[in-house]
């Protein structure tokens, strides 16, 4: 071996413990260690790039001047299986390290001198072992996964107890307000004993701890089955609604006589009942007769692995990647990648890498690494791509995708479509989201003096109330818990655009008899994306129900929710003086239900006016979605804080423009939004996101009030053109009673190889396993979010319509 100069001259660490090795897959593709080529990892900063064809690392050394790498190629050892395989647990995980599954060589190469470098060199041999040693992407989301990160909070350290005594009554124990004796909670500031919540717990419940908590005001408890001496338990804080860990539990405990070393863990902890009720919600895999389902491989049947609860961001990606939009951006193969100095931290470049990976058909191909036996007689499927890098990049900075807990799939699309409609988008090339833009229009009618008013709301989705009736005990199948009756997306459709009166004031004659509003479609997009609600409030908790929607397979017309728009005869309300405080009066019903679920008047308020000022369930749903916000304590303030002039002056405010410029907007559009949102930084960056193409406010024209925006009028998102025909494309479907736990998959219209003409069939893509689809009925009973594509019809001279898009391009 030659001696290298660059190994003499170059100054090398071993990596921290903080430090990211991407030593699995490139950072560019998912060109990987199990390659014959290996992967390169940058010996000075841990980059990881392929070292194939496509060769990245050569990429990033010429970008870098990072000559020094160490390649490692991984091969499986062969794994014969004697027995059934276990089902992962937490409280079993196997001790396995990755020595024991695979034969792994490396070597040390310097790029530039294209020599290989003896490795046992004293200054390469620490770097070596720290990068084979070190944690990967995908290993640190495995942990996470697996283990909470639970805290203290503020109500257990200030935490002041009543007067002590001891509570314990042996085996006469039992719920306050029920003869319950299991899944019981102990109060650690007064001694009550409350039953649990019955989904939260997997026994009997009728949550009456947290009814004594709304009560009393008191946060903390403990679940006394779960106790152990060793001082661990299940501690929860109603008023953070999160389960939290207690530093001096032995201390709080005591004071009501229940000693440590005494106890004896009687039931599950909430995390193992977690593990085990999303090893229930799995989807069938088998067709009617108990076969396997088929596996499917090729360009894009490209399953993606499960990084612990990802389930959610794999089903929503799989339906992305499907549609033209986000194929014609993402996926370039002729195209180079941007050149960027980090480019695990860049979405473009993880898009592009995700579009890759999924479409090519280059990694959809069966994994080998067991060999069936009479035991596992399982018909192999792939290996499934990591998202490791896409999710940690969407995530970061963010209260929920930021952990490893399940998370709702709609509200990770709407933050997706955030992402990426303020990133960068080369000239010639679309963001991907437009298609899914649209305006919906609301129409206001006086009761009394029976004018009118037109507002327009561009949006990229809707939600749509799913109707609930439960079936008589004897139509539905035996032992099968509640059934619902099936409902028509045309039901929904026809609810989503019905008439409905709300409590308002009237602007123009003062009368109190309210308003009709309704709502219909102005344009429609070329994607529409539809979220099912299927929510009903059980013991004060909001719990999922499956309820079968019935939606046609072939092509359907939305036509008849078209808004004609304001008649010649109708009389328009005059506009609301700006600043001006339109009275709000919330529907009482509604108003005394939230409260009584423990929800503040301010935020009870502010969710009814922001939903329409329908109903409970709806204002509920919105309040779960902006709890974070920081004005949610707030009253309600209709006048934009202020009037107009504080509105104008926000505007102006040269900080906070700064502030949303180093975010990547310009001064216009910070103008605006600051002006439409009082001067709230946090809420304009939101108004930003929900108006992307406002070119916002030039010159002086905001210096005061009656000043004009000259922003000029742009072309209307979407498309009034009729016939607006149709079809479903894809769908997320969820199993388990809440959104933020279980499993999701999803299910997509594919033209698969050897079909004839325009014959599509269903494909199943459940986490790394893509088959042929079997039951769509669960796809009605478990769907939760659609994907309706619009065909496109243009009229031609001979006078008849061609078909100009199939749901299948």
């Amino acid at each position: 071996m030659m001696a290298c100069p660059h190994l003499e001259s170059l100054t090398l660490r071993v990596p921290t413990p903080t430090q990211s090795v991407y030593r699995e897959d490139c950072t560019q593709c998912f060109d990987s260690i199990d390659d014959p080529s290996g992967l390169d990892v940058c010996m000075q900063c841990f980059n990881g790039g392929c070292a194939g064809e496509r060769n990245h690392a050569s990429l990033h050394r010429a970008l870098w001047s990072h000559p020094l790498v160490l390649n490692i190629r991984r091969s499986r050892k062969v794994v014969v299986r004697d027995e059934p395989p276990p089902k992962m647990s937490k409280l079993a995980i196997a001790a396995e390290t990755e020595q024991d599954r695979y034969h792994i060589r490396t070597s040390v190469k310097c790029l530039d001198c294209d020599s290989e470098l003896d490795g046992t060199n004293a200054k390469l041999v620490p770097v070596i072992d720290g990068i084979l040693k070190a944690n990967t992407f995908s290993r640190k989301e495995e942990v996470k996964a697996w283990e909470q990160e639970l805290t203290s909070c503020e109500h257990i350290l200030t935490l002041q107890q009543a007067e002590s005594r001891n509570v314990s009554k042996g085996g006469d124990t039992h719920c306050y307000s029920c003869d319950l004796k299991e899944n019981l909670w102990l109060c650690l500031e007064c001694g009550n004993f409350g039953c649990g919540r019955k989904q939260m717990g997997g026994l009997d419940g009728n949550s009456h701890a947290l009814g004594h908590s709304t009560e009393s005001g008191h946060g903390v408890a403990v679940k006394l089955g779960s106790i152990t001496p060793e001082g661990t338990a299940d501690v929860y804080c109603y008023k953070c609604d999160e389960e939290r860990v207690d530093e001096d539990l032995g201390k709080h405990l005591a004071h009501w006589g229940i000693i440590l070393a005494e106890q004896q863990k009687t039931e599950k902890s909430l995390t193992e009942m977690q593990i085990e009720q999303n090893l229930r919600w799995e989807f069938s895999m088998t067709t009617e007769d108990g076969k396997e389902l088929k596996p499917l491989f090729g360009p894009s049947l490209t399953g993606l692995k499960n990084l612990g609860n990802s389930c959610y961001l794999a089903s929503i990606i799989q339906c992305l990647f499907d549609l033209p939009s986000f194929r014609d951006r993402y996926f370039r193969p002729k195209l180079d990648l941007p050149v960027v100095d980090e480019p695990a931290a860049d979405l473009e470049t993880q898009l592009r890498k995700m579009a890759d990976g999924l479409l090519s058909g280059r990694y959809s191909k069966p994994d080998s690494d067991v060999i069936a036996s009479e035991h596992s007689p399982e018909i192999p499927h792939q290996k499934g791509l990591a998202p490791a890098m896409l999710k940690h990049l969407i995530g970061r900075g963010h209260v929920e995708f930021s952990t490893m807990r399940q998370q709702d799939a709609f509200e990770l699309l709407q933050h997706l479509f955030k992402l990426i409609s303020r990133s960068n988008h080369p000239s010639g090339l679309q963001d991907p989201t437009h298609p899914f833009r649209f305006v919906l229009e609301q129409r206001l009618q006086c009761l009394a003096c029976r004018k009118v008013r037109y507002t327009s709301n561009e949006q990229d989705n809707i939600f749509i109330d799913v109707p609930l009736e439960k079936l008589p005990a004897t139509e539905g199948p035996e032992n099968s818990g509640d059934q619902y009756k099936p409902v028509t997306l045309k039901e929904c459709l026809d609810n989503f655009t019905a008439e409905e009166v709300v409590e308002l004031t009237c602007s123009a004659c003062g009368s109190k008899d309210g308003y009709t509003k309704r709502s219909l479609f102005k344009t429609f997009p070329e994607v529409l994306a539809v979220n099912a609600r299927k929510m009903a409030v059980i013991n004060w908790v909001p719990v999922k129900i499956d309820v079968p929607v019935i939606v046609p397979d072939e092509p359907f017309e939305l036509d008849a929710y078209l808004s004609a728009g304001i008649r010649p005869t109708e009389e328009a309300l005059p506009d609301e003086q700006e600043g001006s405080a339109p009275a709000f009066v919330p529907n009482q019903e509604a108003l005394a239900t939230l409260e009584a679920m423990g929800f503040p008047r301010n935020r009870c308020e502010k969710a009814l006016h922001a939903t329409g000022n329908s109903d409970a369930n709806a204002a509920m749903e919105w309040l779960f979605g902006h709890m974070e916000d920081p004005d949610i304590d707030a009253p309600l303030d209709l006048t934009g804080s202020g009037g107009a002039g504080s509105s104008a002056a926000a505007a102006a405010d040269p900080e906070k423009i700064e502030m949303l410029g180093a975010m990547g907007f310009g001064a216009p559009q910070a103008k605006k939004a600051l002006k439409e949102t009082g001067g709230d930084v946090e809420r304009a960056v939101e108004w930003l996101f929900n108006h992307p193409d406002d070119q916002g406010i030039f010159g002086d024209e905001d210096a005061g009030p009656g000043a004009e925006s000259s922003s000029q009028p742009k072309e209307a998102a979407g498309s009034a053109s009729l016939p607006a025909r149709f079809q479903l494309q894809s769908i997320v479907c969820h199993k388990g009673t809440s959104i933020h736990a279980g499993h999701y998959v999803a299910f997509i219209r594919k033209a698969l190889p050897n079909q004839e003409g325009d014959a599509t069939s269903w494909v199943l893509f459940n986490d790394e396993k893509v088959v042929l689809a079997g039951d769509v009925e669960e796809m009605r009973k478990f769907a939760y979010v659609y994907f309706f594509k619009r065909f496109k019809l243009e009229w031609l001279s001979m006078g008849a319509w061609t078909l100009e898009g199939r749901a299948d391009d």
